[in-house]
This record gives C-alpha cells, structure tokens and sequence, in this order.
C-alpha cells in the first residue's frame, strides 16, 4: 500500500474522518499526516519517510500481536502500551486496513458522546 492508498482507506472509513499536518511547527513534522475521528488521532504516519504507520489498538492484543507478527512494533513518538507500530512495507495491505480500522473504532466508540451514539447505532 503506497500514501495515497492508504490515505484513501483512511478517508474512506466514515464521513467524520478529518486529515491534518497538526505537528509542522516542529522539526521533523512538517510532513506528518494525522487522521482524526471526534477530533482525536487514529492513524498517522509520514508521507516523506514512509515505513512505520502508528495505529490505536487495546492494550490487552499489543504484546500478542508483536509477537505473532514480525512487522508490527512500537509506534512513533507514542505510547508503546495504546499504540502500534506498522512496518508498511512488510505488512499485507489486508492485515493494515484491519488494523487501521480496529483503531477507527476504538477511538470513536470512545470519543463519541453518549447521546449520539444512543441515536446513531
């Protein structure tokens, strides 16, 4: 999956998606794209160095899942406990759209005000 596919994919998984460059102030983040669902990060990575795609995911499945899969390790600059670190160009595009789509979803579910979500199932 080259950048554009993957931000397409990112972009394609729910109209309450936004996209932002939120760290150009600092050195080294000019080129960081971040995706958001209720205005908190799910997905971001660099498009100028395109290797690692750090992901949300629950605590309890990071360890197993680094284990199991040599292409999944610690994210940039977050929380090795509540992030993943995807090595993009080794991990099937497959096993990447679940990952970033099991990030979408627990960033929303989480983030999504109680009264919305009675309404919106």
């Amino acid at each position: 999956m080259n950048v554009e596919e993957l931000r397409d994919y990112c972009l394609s998984l729910g109209a309450d998606v936004e996209e932002r460059f939120p760290f150009a102030a600092f050195k080294g983040g000019q080129s960081v794209l971040v995706f958001y669902v209720e205005g908190h990060m799910f997905c971001f990575f660099d498009i100028d160095v395109f290797e690692v795609v750090s992901v949300k995911c629950q605590p309890d499945r990071i360890v197993e899942l680094r284990e199991a899969y040599p292409y999944l390790g610690n994210p940039y600059n977050e929380s090795p406990r509540h992030w993943l670190g995807i090595t993009i160009a080794d991990c099937p595009d497959t096993h990447a759209r679940q990952l970033i789509a099991n990030s979408y979803q627990i960033v929303k579910e989480k983030y999504t005000p109680r009264s919305r979500r009675k309404t919106n199932p």
